[in-house]
């Protein structure tokens, strides 16, 4: 029996010793080599010859730049008194980006909050929020109370924050809205003085540019650009006059139910608009209800035929060219003139008369004859030389310069009712400025809607004595038997024309009237020219010396008091005005 060989348990092959394969080495080592040269090469490229384009990527991810927001100026009245001033307000802003990051709108019983707080509608914010995913900066709602902005602030939603704005508040509402105009949601003018004098108003915001780290928190202050703030502005306006105006002109409009009022007054010395005010108007702190309609400046858009308001300067033109004197006496006839095929009428019967009591008795004929004795360029140059057919200087926007006639050939009776206001159109601020060169005695000055200093110096455009002449029969136009005797002023002396037209539409004229009235006082040292205005007044009474009439009467009264202006009455000789015809001398 043979036996097996045993072999030895857990015996190692003994391993070869490894190799260095040079070449491979070496070919392993320039690589790394390679590397390491591309590697300092990219660095130092990077880091020395274009180092900009990583550092603008790096600022992109945390370099803000901030608003610093500067105050809008405020505007005052003549007497410091604010017309318009900026409060300070939030805007709730919201990055849906962060709002989806943070998962924010699982938490909905805080969005209907914050819907609820801010007005809105509840699922409207939700899908705002869900339309606009993408974006990083949207506005949830605009000029919101400082109470209302601590209540979201405490709601604590991602990605919901504030930013600091303000917002317009005017004091005297509706008074002054159609002068001062008002701001849009941004802050810039869209009426009035805020738009005329936007640039002046809102100074320039400052900037300041940060580092903010992941956490939005700021690490490094980089730049500040300083803000410029807002200037404030002095208008020449006074509150209490335009206050006063305006509950009168109101009051008027709804008495007469008329559609529109406007009043302007001007300081004849100066030149400078005192108080400017229309009806229907219009309260700028309420948006919510404004209406195109009540938001027009009448008072400087709205142009009328003058009618009788330029018989004043008919008579002073007359004087001027030598046509007429004080004792020149025109025959007005039956108050009935043909010419052509047309007529001119007078309301009453004026008979003979001279110049005071042609202006007196507000007769057609009378001016009218005066026109037929001169050039119809003549009576248009004066017309033109009073500001009429020209911007009146406010530099409002909107204003309108009237229609102002310029044809080659001209009929009799073209000529004739240009004399009593027909033919041309003019703004109620036209008009009072034109009634001022007369308070000025001849002296043309452009208005102001900014407060001046000193008298502004103007053009002489007729002799002092003529107007003076001319401001006598004025008066007298308010006394007893006068057209505009409910235009007087009880002590002082008051000079004063009413008109009534009736309102053009296209192809001739509605069945509408517009009253108006424009005078001067005191009449001693004349010191304000105002120019009434209701338009289309319903019912009986719709002549100027009806609607327009006491209202200047009141709104004078007052303004007189109040700028403590002495009562004049008695201080100086009228003109005695002739009677021819003792018909007209019953009717007195």
């Amino acid at each position: 029996m043979k036996k097996r060989s045993s072999k030895p348990a857990n015996r190692r092959t003994p391993k070869a010793p490894p190799v260095l394969i040079q070449w491979r080495f070496g070919l392993i080592c320039v690589f790394i080599a390679f590397a390491l040269v591309a590697l300092v090469a990219r660095a130092a490229y990077i880091q020395v010859i274009e180092p900009d384009r990583l550092r603008h990527e790096g600022d992109l991810r945390s370099v803000r730049v901030e608003q610093v927001h500067s105050a809008r100026g405020m505007i005052e009245d003549r007497q410091g008194e604010p017309l318009a001033v900026s409060v300070p307000v939030q805007a709730v802003w919201a990055d849906p980006v962060t709002v989806f990051k943070h998962q924010g709108l699982n938490n909905v019983e805080r969005w209907y909050a914050l819907a609820d707080v801010l007005g809105l509608d509840r699922q409207a914010l939700i899908d705002k929020i869900q339309a606009n995913r993408k974006r990083r900066f949207i506005y949830l709602q605009r000029q919101v109370r400082p109470a209302m902005a601590a209540y979201v602030n405490k709601l604590d939603l991602p990605g919901v924050g504030l930013k600091a704005e303000s917002r317009r508040f005017y004091p005297s509402a509706e008074v002054s809205a159609h002068l001062v105009g008002m701001t849009g949601i941004d802050g810039h003018g869209l009426e009035g003085i805020e738009r005329r004098f936007d640039d002046w108003l809102a100074g320039e915001h400052g900037k300041r540019t940060v580092r903010k780290d992941r956490f939005g928190r700021v690490v490094e202050h980089i730049a500040t650009e300083d803000k410029k703030e807002g200037q404030s502005l002095t208008l020449s306006i006074d509150q209490r006059l335009q206050a006063i105006a305006y509950r009168a002109i109101k009051q008027a409009v709804a008495d007469y139910r008329a559609t529109s009022g406007s009043l302007v007054m001007v300081d004849v010395k100066t030149g400078e608009v005192m108080a400017m005010v229309n009806a229907p108007s219009y309260n700028p702190n309420n948006r919510s209800s404004l209406k195109s309609f009540n938001m027009r400046n009448r008072a400087i858009t709205d142009v009328f035929e003058p009618g009788s308001t330029m018989k004043p300067f008919v008579v002073l033109t007359a004087l001027e060219n030598g046509v007429a004197d004080m004792d020149t006496v025109i025959d007005t006839g039956n108050g009935i003139m043909q010419i052509g095929g047309s007529r001119v009428r007078d309301v009453s019967k004026v008979g003979k008369a001279n110049l005071a009591r042609i202006l007196k008795k507000s007769s057609n004929i009378g001016v009218s004859k005066l026109s037929l004795a001169m050039p119809v360029e003549t009576l248009l140059g004066e017309y033109g030389s009073f500001g009429l057919g020209a911007s009146t200087g406010v530099e409002l926007v909107g204003e309108s310069v009237g229609h102002f006639p310029s044809r080659r050939r001209w009929s009799d009776f073209e000529r004739a009712t240009l004399a009593f206001g027909y033919g041309l159109s003019v703004t109620p601020t036209q008009l009072a400025r034109a009634y001022a060169t007369l308070g000025a005695l001849g002296i043309n000055r452009p208005l102001s809607i900014l407060k001046r200093e000193g008298v502004t110096e103007g053009k002489q455009v007729a002799s002092r004595e003529n107007v003076y002449k001319v401001l006598q029969m004025l008066e007298g136009v308010t006394q007893e038997g006068g057209s505009a005797r409910r235009a007087a002023v009880d002590g002082y002396r008051v000079g004063a024309k009413t008109g009534t037209a009736k309102v053009a539409v296209a192809g001739g004229y509605g069945d509408e009237y517009i009253g108006y009235t424009a005078g001067l006082a005191p009449i001693s040292n004349p010191r304000l020219a105002m120019v009434v205005v209701i338009n289309e007044p319903q019912g009986d009474k719709y002549y100027g010396g009806q609607v327009a009439a006491p209202v200047f009467s009141d709104v004078m009264k007052s303004a007189l008091q109040i700028l403590n202006i002495a009562p004049d009455a008695g201080t100086g000789p009228g003109l005695q005005v002739a009677k021819y015809a003792s018909e007209v001398n019953r009717n007195e």
